[in-house]
């Protein structure tokens, strides 16, 4: 087992002996989701197969850019590449080259992909999974739970060289390079508009007023977790969002009453819920959020089409079956070979003329790689051009 690297004298070691080395590197990260506010990183697994794994705690550091330095061009082999390299970027660590074990094994038709599966399908071994959910802020952390991390990074270089074999096979490995590369250069995702509308069980809250209240009470909590440091959950659970904007209490004995208030954390901040409950009911009419959302330039949802656009719902007929028949063909998941918002957005407003150049540019603008267009461009413009 490696030792922790938490000193500045070991963060230099780790960075000497990672840069002398040379082939693949496979990295991991371990955040504290459902413990901490956000998505920070709270160690980094690395192992280079000639010099080792290292542990990396960022937590003491300002940042970890040697350490991706270190790495320089080589290639970083990651299972499930976008859950990680976002707090990777945080870090300062981001990679020139990506080979990510799960969409490899997505790409070649695995039922499961999670990383035990596919280590026990490609190379025989059972990998230790227990304890994936861990608050990982923890410190100091747990000696079986630094032996699980390791383990997430000991396989990672031989996987890659059976799953890279088997996608030459299957005539995929540019495929793969594609959408590795498109993973790489993912820009980060865009704010949500009004977040708060996916509080669990809101949508059963047909009335303004009330959903002011869920409004109000999920930016009390999100800043109190921010501020904490905490899962907004753990601070206040959707339940008690949405049992008090049913509820709609007028007075902090109201509010506790309520079984989903009645626990002793959340009773000690009755007066902040309340007091957002307060300046929900104070707000004039027009100032309450619409039952309908934000605006968006999405389609429809497609349980609506056949009456507000039976041309378009018939084109979304015949396209669906003919690209998760594709994909079958090509032991592909539908979703990995189009995405079904670029499939929708295509046959709510098709190009005009729909044409396989304007088709072509058109699932491009929608994120599209360019096997993909490949494979669906022309059998789409086949069988929608005359619907």
């Amino acid at each position: 087992m490696p030792r922790v690297v938490a000193t500045p004298a070991a963060y230099r070691d780790a960075v000497d002996r990672l840069a002398a080395g040379t082939g693949p590197v496979a990295v991991d990260a371990e955040r504290a989701s459902g413990y901490r506010y956000g998505q920070r990183t709270y160690l980094v697994q690395v192992r280079r197969e000639d010099v080792g794994t290292f542990l990396v705690d960022p937590v003491p550091f300002e940042d970890l850019r040697d350490l991706g330095g270190a790495i320089g061009d080589a290639e970083w082999v990651l299972h499930a590449a976008t859950q990680d390299l976002p707090g990777l970027a945080d870090l300062g660590m981001r990679p020139a080259h990506v080979f990510d074990t799960e969409l490899a094994a997505r790409l070649l038709g695995y039922e499961r992909v999670g990383l035990g599966a596919v280590v026990a399908r490609v190379l025989g071994l059972g990998l230790a999974k227990e304890h994936s959910a861990q608050d990982w802020s923890t410190r100091p952390l747990p000696e079986d739970w630094l032996r699980y991390a390791a383990l997430d990074v000991e396989l990672l270089v031989p996987l890659r060289e059976h799953l890279l074999a088997e996608l030459a096979e299957q005539g995929k490995a540019d495929w793969a390079a594609q959408e590795f590369e498109a993973e790489r250069l993912a820009p980060p995702a865009p704010p949500r508009v009004d977040p708060w509308r996916r509080t669990s069980g809101s949508h059963t809250l047909r009335d303004r007023r009330r959903l002011a209240v869920v409004r109000a009470l999920w930016e009390a909590r999100d800043a109190n977790a921010r501020l904490r440091d905490l899962s907004p959950g753990r601070v206040l659970p959707d339940r008690a969002i949405v049992a008090a904007a049913q509820a709609l209490p007028r007075t902090v004995a109201d509010l506790t009453r309520l079984p989903e208030f009645a626990s002793k954390g959340t009773k000690r901040r009755a007066p902040v819920w309340q007091r957002a409950i307060s300046e929900a009911m104070a707000l004039p009419a027009d100032d309450l959020p619409s039952l309908r959302g934000p605006g968006t330039d999405a389609p429809p949802p497609a349980r609506a089409w056949a009456d507000r656009d039976p041309a378009a719902w018939a084109r979304l007929e015949v396209a669906r079956p003919l690209v998760a028949q594709i994909a079958e063909d090509h032991h592909l998941p539908t979703e990995n070979l189009l995405q079904p918002d670029a499939l929708r957005r295509l046959c709510w407003t098709p190009p005009d003329p729909f044409t396989v150049d304007s088709v072509s540019d058109f699932l491009r603008g929608r994120g599209a790689r360019a096997w993909q267009i490949e494979l669906v461009a022309q059998p789409l413009v086949d069988a929608l051009g005359g619907v």
